[in-house]
């Protein structure tokens, strides 16, 4: 079995039992012993507990920086962002459970959230370069500009995504983050 597979299965049984029993409760052992190895081996795909939820997520912020620089060059910032948004806003409507499930988790666990900002931090690091390259004035302005678009567009996707957990994954995800960039915007 190759690595991103047993990455893969340690992974989806890990929110499996975290969403059962709750992430604080679930232990390593339970974990290891759900996907039949060792805790120790968990350890060799996996630096930490919280890595097992948000690992996948540096995945997802390079597939946004690949969407944002395959946009053409003429859209704005927020209209390049936008739709960058559309596959990753696909994904999480192509299985809605299990992700309305682990957004809830990842927004109600204290020691999920910081490991999160942190991650999503990486995708705004990803995704300035491109956004500075849309932006026009002076170089040492346009970083400063990209870095507060990104941030708020990323803001506009978190408070989306919480919103659609809230609710079981009922709204829809894309109309949300529409209404939370068109505030932002206004």
């Amino acid at each position: 079995m190759t690595r991103r597979a047993v990455r893969t299965q340690i992974a989806e049984a890990a929110i499996a039992l975290f969403v059962a029993e709750g992430f604080d409760e679930t232990t390593v052992d339970q974990i290891a012993a759900a996907v039949g190895i060792s805790s120790r081996s968990v350890f060799r795909y996996f630096a930490a507990k919280e890595d097992i939820v948000v690992g996948h997520l540096d995945e997802i912020g390079e597939r946004l920086a690949a969407a944002l620089e395959a946009r053409p060059r003429d859209e704005s910032p927020w209209v390049a962002l936008r739709r960058a948004m559309d596959p990753h806003i696909e994904d999480l409507n192509g299985n809605t459970d299990a992700n309305v499930a682990t957004a809830v988790m990842l927004s109600g666990t204290a020691a999920l959230r910081g490991a999160l900002l942190n991650k999503r931090a990486r995708w705004e690091d990803a995704l300035v370069p491109n956004v500075i390259r849309r932006l026009k004035g002076p170089a040492r302005v346009r970083e400063l500009q990209a870095r507060a678009v990104v941030s708020a567009a990323l803001a506009c996707l978190n408070t989306a995504v919480d919103e659609w957990a809230r609710s079981g994954g009922t709204k829809p995800l894309d109309k949300l983050l529409d209404s939370a960039i068109d505030a932002v915007r206004s």
